[in-house]
């Protein structure tokens, strides 16, 4: 009796959502145009990672090497793209991650997925809205904060932020309205500000290289003596390091990459790029860094273009993070693993009402209390980490065996392969399978081998960001110990790659597998462990708040646990009928 109980509750976290024809339609206004979604993408990354992040990055963390820096996190990015366009080929239907999980690994793995979504897309929301206060506070000569600073202090240092921001607040709750209102009504307001925005970024690119001087990479000891001899405050003076393009050394870089890939796009890299060639590193501005570098060029005039622009680009981008974000909750409502009335629609409007004004709020919140550093760091760590669900997915599903999805004529079916009746784990089976298909052992083997490597590269990245020191050092110990790992980790690899792939016909598949997702997860792993331990406790406390939820109230509201209840489904040879009448 409990083995039964046990299964059967392993049964439904790994349980998959079944698509449906209807799954096309919705009940969500459908008003977007393709200019509005290519606006909506563009302003969404072109915000707080140049013209905020930009700065406080390359001043306490890489210095000039920032470029660097994006590269890393570019290549995360691109190895998280390539995985994503596989995940989406298999399911022939537009969505997110988290229905493409649903619909091809599991539940509990959808839930994640789906929880992490949220949560990038929240702090990503804050985050900006923070920047954006900050940007417009410096453009009025930072009253703002010395007003809130020097009489409402939340005196909590490493945990909230030094004063409570109450124009964040009004700004996303102000944003929160607009989108209750309709997505069309933001549209026209996100594409006139991406263009403004666009063409300030160009004009920042052109100058800076016209401006810039290749000597803000080659820095000393000597020029960071006199910038203190020449400044009056030298308290937001930054640290020198070592000087020169790389000051903080690999280390540096590692910990920028993992902030900035909050942010990457290409832009991003170019237009910093100028920017550390307009000024020394040490001396930039954390919280408005573009305009500052043109005061100190001598462009005073173009700082205003420029801040303006900036408050442009960050409320576009703050409109790109806040539009998806009650889009998740809904999904994930409508489907039964988050509270139902957050699925509640809007008669008039035709917009998730509910959703974003909930998530509104707690974006508001988080941009309230938190500063930009700790929320950047934050969203970084979850859209890491989805990112690796969504690598580890890519990986097993290649060599499952029989389910090959497609759709004819709106009918979905299962073509299931014909299997051996029974198979024996044998050393053979692991090195030189005899089926050229998919097995359902082999299936298992490729699950139990991806969940070892999953492990054991989370485990070596934590030794080579914690105990990198040593291992430059020569220390025997974590030398054996990153050679024992290496070993384990290439032998597991191998039986993975010796066993069968699926051949089902995709528009897209990842090439060198399975290299290049373990490649993906090695990456967002290693940047993960770059972050703080406040970031990780934050973090913590967010999984164990989604856990709560999913295991009190979305495993059993489920959708596909609603359909579980309902009477067995018809079955014929081959073909399996699914029941595809609107629940």
């Amino acid at each position: 009796m409990p083995m039964q109980k046990l299964r059967r509750f392993a049964h439904k976290l790994a349980r998959r959502r079944t698509l449906e024809p209807g799954m096309a339609e919705t009940r969500l206004a459908r008003c977007l145009s393709t200019v509005d979604l290519v606006a909506l993408g563009v302003g969404s990354t072109l915000g707080a990672g140049v013209y905020v992040l930009a700065g406080e990055v390359a001043k306490d963390k890489a210095g000039p090497s920032i470029v660097i820096c994006f590269l890393v996190a570019a290549l995360s990015s691109v190895l998280a793209g390539l995985c994503y366009a596989e995940f989406g080929a298999r399911v022939p239907r537009s969505g997110s991650a988290y229905l493409y999980s649903y619909v091809t690994v599991g539940e509990l793995w959808a839930f994640t997925t789906g929880w992490n979504l949220i949560l990038s897309y929240v702090i990503g929301t804050a985050s900006v809205a923070r920047a954006w206060s900050s940007a417009f506070d410096n453009l009025i000569g930072n009253h703002i904060s010395q007003t809130l600073q020097g009489s409402i202090s939340l005196h909590v240092p490493h945990v909230l932020a030094e004063y409570p921001d109450f124009f964040a607040l009004g700004l996303v709750l102000l944003l929160t309205g607009l989108l209750a209102l309709g997505a069309s009504e933001s549209a026209l307001v996100t594409k006139v500000f991406t263009v403004v925005n666009l063409l300030v970024l160009g004009f920042v690119i052109i100058s800076g290289f016209i401006k810039g001087d290749v000597h803000n990479w080659r820095l000393m000891e000597e020029d960071y003596k006199l910038a203190v001899d020449g400044l009056n405050d030298t308290h937001s003076l930054g640290s020198l390091g070592s000087g020169g393009f790389m000051p903080f050394g690999v280390e540096g870089i590692l910990r920028g990459a993992a902030t900035c890939f909050y942010a990457f796009v290409g832009f991003d890299c170019i237009a910093t790029t100028a920017l550390t060639l307009m000024m020394p590193y040490y001396q930039l501005h954390p919280e408005s860094p573009l305009p500052e570098a043109f005061l100190h060029v001598g462009w005073a005039p173009a700082r205003y273009v420029v801040a303006i622009g900036s408050l442009c680009a960050l409320s576009t981008s703050l409109l790109g993070s806040m539009f998806p974000m009650p889009r998740v909750i809904y999904a994930m409502a409508e489907d039964g693993l988050l509270f139902r009335f957050l699925a509640r629609i809007h008669s008039g409007t035709r917009t998730p009402i509910v959703a974003t004004v909930v998530s509104g709020i707690i974006a508001a919140f988080m941009a309230f209390l938190f500063e930009l550093a700790d929320l950047v760091d934050l969203m970084s760590i979850g859209t890491l980490l989805a990112y690796s669900l969504v690598s580890i997915c890519v990986l097993i599903l290649r060599y499952q065996p029989g389910q090959e999805m497609r759709m004819e004529e709106d009918e979905l079916e299962l073509q299931e392969e014909t299997m051996p009746e029974t198979e024996n784990l044998t050393l053979q089976a692991l090195f030189c399978p005899s089926n050229s298909s998919p097995t359902p052992l082999s299936g298992q083997v490729v699950n139990v081998c991806s969940s070892m490597l999953a492990l054991l590269l989370s485990v070596l990245c934590l030794v080579l960001a914690q105990w990198s020191v040593p291992l430059l050092s020569g220390d025997p110990v974590w030398i054996a110990a990153v050679v024992l790992l290496l070993m384990l980790i290439t032998g597991i690899t191998g039986v993975i790659w010796r066993q069968p792939q699926s051949s089902a016909p995709l528009h897209f598949k990842v090439p060198a597998l399975p290299l290049l997702p373990l490649l993906s997860i090695f990456v967002n792993i290693y940047l993960m462990m770059q972050m703080t331990a406040g970031t990780w406790a934050r973090f913590g406390v967010w999984m164990v708040i989604g856990f709560a939820i999913y295991f009190g109230y979305g495993i059993q509201h489920s959708l596909e646990e609603v359909k579980n209840d309902e009477p067995p489904l018809k079955t014929r040879t081959r073909t399996v009928d699914f029941d595809l009448s609107s629940t």
